[in-house]
């Protein structure tokens, strides 16, 4: 399934990202879904139970970006501010809000915390949210002192290794993780300074804002991840008062739902939630 080029926003000195999209025949919506840490777009083509695939088969049209540092887009592998990123999601929003049908916003892991961000900000255009498996709650657990010297490390060693993903944790099926730790276009190492240091900040600012959030959204998240803290997920679907809000713990599950035990029922469940808001949409 092959993508047409996607500008998502014109830039003063050119795109710093590459954009995709997957049009649907008939759309019926559209979604900008954002890729997790070290990974790219394509990726959800043939892995995450296909989930473009699936969506273009519902009538979505999908949009994406490799974020900056990953896939084909410019910028040091992995390394990030992702301050810089939900600047790029607010741009590529803005492109998609002249479309006649019903945007929706997509973000997992690192693609999620990127995805609340740029929603708690500015919500206009978008028709509701799924967030997978996000970064919510970065550094609990961490010691004071470690927090308060991230920044600092982040200027003057960018990409300083600081913290190690444990690629066996995303998934319980073993051809999964197999097919990961092949997948040449994934950064494999540890994140670095600057990525890690800049999470930290931006999730501990979003929680003041989270308040104020009203948008239909779908959470879902293993309840056995150790890349992202579930309890991030808990802690956001009770602080927001939108009146449509839905959090899927998976029992066991790991990070990568869509590629984990459980993923077509979970991939039903993301379709039947934006097949839900689709209907409650049309008129009388």
């Amino acid at each position: 399934m092959s993508p047409s080029r996607w500008e998502p926003s014109p830039w003063e000195t050119g795109a710093p990202v590459r954009g995709y999209a997957w049009a649907a025949e008939r759309p019926r919506a559209a979604v900008l879904l954002t890729h997790g840490f070290g990974e790219y777009a394509g990726r959800y083509v043939e892995r995450y139970s296909a989930l473009i695939p699936a969506l273009v088969g519902a009538g979505l049209s999908v949009y994406a970006t490799d974020l900056r540092g990953h896939g084909a887009s410019d910028g040091r592998q992995a390394v990030v501010d992702v301050a810089e990123l939900v600047e790029d999601h607010l741009r590529a929003r803005e492109t998609l809000r002249p479309q006649a049908v019903p945007v929706f916003a997509f973000g997992h892991s690192l693609g999620g915390l990127i995805t609340a961000a740029s929603v708690a900000r500015d919500p206009r255009g978008l028709s509701g949210v799924i967030l997978s498996s996000p970064a919510l709650l970065i550094g609990e657990g961490e010691p004071a002192w470690l927090k308060a010297l991230a920044p600092l490390i982040a200027r003057v060693a960018p990409a300083a290794q600081v913290t190690a993903l444990d690629s066996g944790h995303l998934s319980r099926l073993t051809d999964e993780v197999s097919a990961y730790r092949a997948d040449a276009g994934i950064y494999q190492g540890r994140v670095p300074a600057r990525t890690a240091a800049s999470m930290l900040r931006l999730s501990g600012e979003l929680w003041a804002r989270y308040p104020r959030w009203t948008l239909p959204t779908l959470v879902l998240h293993g309840s056995a991840d150790r890349v992202t803290d579930p309890a991030g997920s808990r802690r956001f679907v009770e602080a927001i008062p939108a009146a449509d809000k839905t959090l899927h713990l998976v029992g066991g599950g790991y990070h990568e739902l869509l590629n984990d035990e459980e993923r077509e029922q979970v991939l039903g469940r993301v379709l039947a939630w934006l097949e839900r808001q689709l209907r409650q949409a049309e008129p009388a």
